[in-house]
């Protein structure tokens, strides 16, 4: 069962820029605004895909001073 069984097309293109842009660790984390630049899809659906790669346990969300950083885990 790969990845693509388990995300829904908007989180798998989420994930895919992501690990594109190398937010893979707290050292390098990106913000939903980059990512909703690279993605070029509405802000409403990277909030939910990102909302569901966490529920899911693929990335991350750590509260910051300005804006939430986002990284992934698997």
């Amino acid at each position: 069962m790969g990845i693509e069984d388990e995300l829904s097309g908007n989180a798998l293109k989420v994930y895919k820029s992501m690990k594109e842009m190398a937010f893979l660790s707290e050292e390098k984390m990106g913000t939903a605004e980059r990512i909703t630049q690279s993605t070029k899809l509405p802000k409403t659906m990277v909030m939910n895909a990102l909302q569901e790669l966490q529920t899911k346990g693929f990335a991350r969300r750590k509260v910051r001073e300005k804006a939430a950083g986002y990284h992934l885990l698997k």
